[in-house]
């Protein structure tokens, strides 16, 4: 199989994140998500917490642009913290980092408006991973440990919260089914078996 990017987008509570390390496993190659927003926060001088939080704000992206040019941009990397980050300053920094991955080798990337980045490289396949909003709510509860109605807001919260995201820095929502090149309804399935079925497609993808 050649260089390959293949960018994962996902429901709160679909699974989709066990099921990207699922396909990680099996077609042998790295899986980036939250690592990458840790190294971002680490430039910034901040918590992952708190970029969760910048994330989710909604601002203006043009002036965002300017001042991360200015940070970023024109000099480079920083090696200790700068100015308080924005949503567009994270995604142009996790922008950055995501290149400089993909120029080196295959992966994986889950969230961090991936398939925005990469919409144009012919190398790589975008994933929407869905399911139905109670089966969410189910897995969450026990995953955590909470209650249903603890559950919901958890959903709903971290849904909101990635919808402001990618509306924010890439002008879509990440429900148009034209920003991927496979969605996957994945109520009820096993991850292992779901998992097996993308990467033998992916594994015949363009022949």
């Amino acid at each position: 199989m050649n260089k390959i990017i293949i960018t994962i987008n996902r429901e709160c509570g679909s699974g989709g994140g066990e099921i990207a390390r699922l396909l990680g496993e099996k077609l042998g190659i790295k899986v980036y998500g939250r690592t990458v927003l840790e190294a971002v926060a680490k430039r910034f001088g901040t918590t992952l917490e708190e970029m969760d939080k910048i994330k989710a704000q909604k601002t203006n992206w043009w002036s965002e642009f300017c001042s991360f040019y200015q940070q970023f941009g024109a000099a480079g990397y920083t090696t200790g913290a700068i100015a308080a980050p924005t949503p567009k300053s994270v995604y142009y920094a996790e922008e950055r980092l995501l290149r400089e991955l993909a120029e080196k080798e295959s992966c994986i990337i889950v969230g961090r408006a991936g398939f925005h980045i990469f919409r144009d490289n012919p190398n790589a396949l975008h994933i929407l991973i869905i399911a139905k909003r109670d089966a969410r709510i189910a897995r969450i509860a026990k995953k955590q440990n909470i209650s249903k109605e603890e559950a919901a807001k958890v959903v709903d919260n971290v849904d909101k919260a990635r919808d402001n995201f990618v509306q924010t820095v890439a002008e879509t929502s990440r429900y148009d089914a034209r920003n991927y090149n496979f969605v996957f309804d994945v109520t009820g399935m096993d991850p292992e078996k779901v998992a097996t079925f993308i990467a033998d497609n992916i594994r015949n993808y363009g022949k």
